[in-house]
């Protein structure tokens, strides 16, 4: 009896290890094939939809940016409009597109739509107002690396962005990140090259972990529009204010120096300064990067699928999937590490938030003090505090994840804005009280969009009307026309 079950054990086990040896051997018999490539990549192509042909499982997992269905404690991957959660930014934004429309970035398969439909662009601008320059498609699209080869960089930044709406129609993809003949991570935006070189650093010097994070820092960084550019005089170029360093003092440091202002607020008159979204940035001055943590270690995790190991393309918060984004070094349990996450936020939140009305509060403060009399020498320090405080503001909350990334260092930037306007606040007290103001002044209505934006001088009506001709008549024949160059793209690559 005992000799049988002894038998019935071996043989299960010897099954067992056969069906294992089989798997194992079809697995790394499907690796072997896996990437052998389907179509030859020459070039600049533009189009996801060609490289997925070689890479079926990281096109397909990139397709998953389209969702929206993320919620976070703060943030979404849905639409969500901002200036109508937190209508006193109106007024920090007055005299600037942001002002108009601020919504939730959403993911990276949107990011050519939004471009066109946000009412930042396409709109009339008011008098004295130039167009929008291509230079806004710069970080949309790999039709935008395309458009640099044909026009040459300068060729590119001297573009207006209606120029270009029918040339740019692909979504931020692979193109943006990869060589088609290695696959290798590559630069395709030189704004980044050349703000190494302004630091004296070589990118090329760069690991392939450290390229995992640079190629994010194409975009996901602050950056102007210089028209003072060597070689490219009176074209808006896309320079990183990152000459003197990455920090926010650097950067303001750069700014005051070169006298650069984003535009000049028509409430306070302050020279603004306007925050894009210095994620890398802040990121740079986080636990993570300094243990050697990438971008894509966090937002694109690898995962394992059929046998394939690859990275996850569905460029997505960490917290949409803790399991593969988190716990490679993390043990805590997912509800625990969550909750210290959004911790984090609500006490950084509760910070600016109290900032960003006090600026608000400010701007109205000096517009009292014009109206009164006030002059350009009494104003001055004035206004460079509000400029000084809003720029520390908005490096601290334009970055996606800025409180996750590096939340001490936001805590920082927080108090000393705080402590600067509130400086800026009393020096203003000071100036209305000479002109015999001795009580608070009068406030618009913090809580309404719309009636920020009517306080402001906006008439969204006609803003709107302008927008849905501008999406009726002009985008629909950008599209026309992509579709026509989608068309010889398809007949040419069938001749090969």
């Amino acid at each position: 009896m005992k000799n049988w079950i002894l038998f019935i054990v071996t043989a299960v086990i010897v099954f067992l290890l056969g069906m294992l040896t089989y798997s194992i051997m079809g697995r790394k018999s499907e690796a072997k094939f896996a990437y052998r490539p389907k179509v030859e990549i020459g070039g600049i192509e533009p189009r996801d939809s060609v490289w997925g042909l070689n890479f079926p499982r990281q096109y397909q997992s990139y397709m998953r940016t389209e969702d929206t269905t993320f919620r976070g404690y703060f943030t979404t991957s849905g639409h969500k409009d901002i200036l109508k959660e937190q209508a006193d930014l109106v007024m920090l934004w007055a005299g600037y597109g942001f002002s108009k429309d601020y919504n939730q970035p959403k993911g990276h398969m949107h990011a050519v739509n939004d471009v066109r439909k946000t009412l930042r662009t396409g709109a009339p601008k008011k008098a004295g107002d130039g167009p929008m320059p291509s230079a806004c498609w710069t970080c949309k699209s790999p039709d935008v690396p395309r458009m640099m080869d044909e026009l040459t960089v300068t060729g590119y930044y001297g573009k207006q962005l209606s120029d270009l709406g029918h040339e740019i129609i692909n979504p931020i993809g692979c193109a943006d990140c990869h060589d088609p003949k290695t696959m290798n991570l590559t630069i395709t935006r030189p704004a980044l090259v050349e703000a190494f070189t302004a630091m004296g650093k070589d990118i090329k010097k760069a690991s392939h972990q450290e390229m995992r994070s640079l190629v994010c820092a194409q975009c996901h960084v602050e950056y102007y529009f210089s028209k003072k550019v060597p070689g490219s005089e009176g074209v808006p170029y896309v320079v990183f204010p990152w000459k003197k360093g990455l920090s926010v003092d650097d950067m303001e440091k750069y700014y005051d120096e070169i006298e650069f202002e984003d535009w000049t607020h028509p409430v306070s008159k302050a020279k603004m300064l306007k925050a894009q979204h210095p994620d890398w940035e802040i990121f740079s001055m986080g636990v993570h990067a300094k243990r050697g943590v990438s971008c894509a270690d966090c937002h694109m995790p690898y995962k394992s699928e059929g046998g394939q190991k690859f990275t996850d393309h569905h460029i997505q918060s960490p917290l949409a999937n803790v399991e593969n984004a988190c716990f490679v070094c993390h043990r805590e349990q997912k509800e625990k590490l969550m909750e210290d996450v959004f911790e984090r936020q609500k006490k950084l939140k509760e910070g600016s938030s109290k900032l960003q009305r006090r600026i608000a509060m400010a701007h109205v403060e000096a517009g009292k003090a014009w109206e009164l009399g006030a002059n350009e020498d009494e104003m001055k320090e004035i206004l460079k505090g509000i400029r000084h405080a809003q720029w520390r503001w908005d490096f601290s909350v334009a970055g996606h994840g800025s409180a996750f990334h590096a939340p001490v260092e936001v805590g920082r930037i927080i108090s000393s804005g705080l402590e600067i306007i509130g400086e800026t606040r009393l020096k203003l007290a000071q100036v209305l009280a000479k002109y015999n103001h001795n009580k608070p002044v009068a406030m618009p209505n913090f809580e309404s969009k719309s009636d920020m934006q009517k306080y402001i001088g906006l008439d969204m009506a006609k803003e709107r009307e302008a927008k849905a001709k501008f999406l009726n008549e002009i985008v629909p024949m950008w599209i026309e026309q992509g579709k026509d160059r989608e068309a010889k793209w398809a007949v040419k690559a069938a001749a090969k």
